[in-house]
């Protein structure tokens, strides 16, 4: 084999080593962000405190909410504030709603026989006008616990409620046309029961405007 060959031979093995020699440096190097390191750079996600079946959204106490529920909680080492928001959720909707339909039957355990007296003169009143009236809640309404506490044999709480509802009045004369109102209404509502009755049920004691 002629020298000029082996020499041309040798230099393209040598370029090939240094070709490959680069290659490697490139390859062989991790490049970009790994999935270990997205692993390790990725917070923990966070953790929802549940709600309960079919709530509008979940229950979070806060340690102002936490702190005003030990007067009862040391009466009534039972009371659960996330299951008692729930409840009261679902009864307000249940005596909004039984109020503009009149349905004093359902009211009626719901509520002391003073809100009662009054819801009665409500419902009395707006028959005598010939009226009768349904609520719609837009969206499910939100509630919060503001207070829990006990005196003697008394536990009382109070929730604020915030609730967006449509209002369908309709007239006993049929020239008068049915009125719609849609309003955003923020309430605070009393409920009361008596520590170590049978009867564990809370009652609506009094409801008072509250800021939107």
């Amino acid at each position: 084999m002629p020298v000029q060959v082996q020499v041309q031979i040798v230099i393209f093995a040598v370029i090939a080593a240094i070709v490959l020699f680069q290659l490697y440096n490139v390859l062989g190097k991790k490049v970009g962000r790994q999935p270990e390191e997205d692993a390790r750079a990725k917070p923990p996600a966070a953790t929802a405190v549940p709600a309960e079946a079919g709530s509008a959204r979940p229950n979070l106490l806060d340690a102002a909410t936490l702190s005003s529920i030990a007067g009862l909680k040391a009466r009534d080492p039972n009371f659960d504030p996330v299951r008692f928001l729930e409840g009261a959720r679902q009864a307000h909707e249940t005596i909004v709603r039984a109020y503009a339909a009149g349905d004093r039957e359902t009211l009626k355990p719901l509520l002391t026989a003073r809100v009662m007296e009054s819801f009665e003169a409500g419902i009395a009143a707006r028959e005598a006008r010939g009226e009768t009236e349904e609520a719609e809640f837009l969206h499910p309404a939100r509630a919060d616990l503001e207070l829990a506490t006990a005196q003697e044999n008394r536990a009382t709480a109070k929730v604020r409620f915030l609730a967006e509802l449509r209002n369908r009045v309709k007239s006993a004369n049929a020239s008068v046309e049915e009125q719609v109102e849609d309003r955003r209404v923020a309430e605070v509502w009393t409920f009361e029961r008596t520590l170590g009755a049978s009867d564990p049920n809370w009652l609506l004691a009094r409801t008072e405007p509250a800021a939107a």
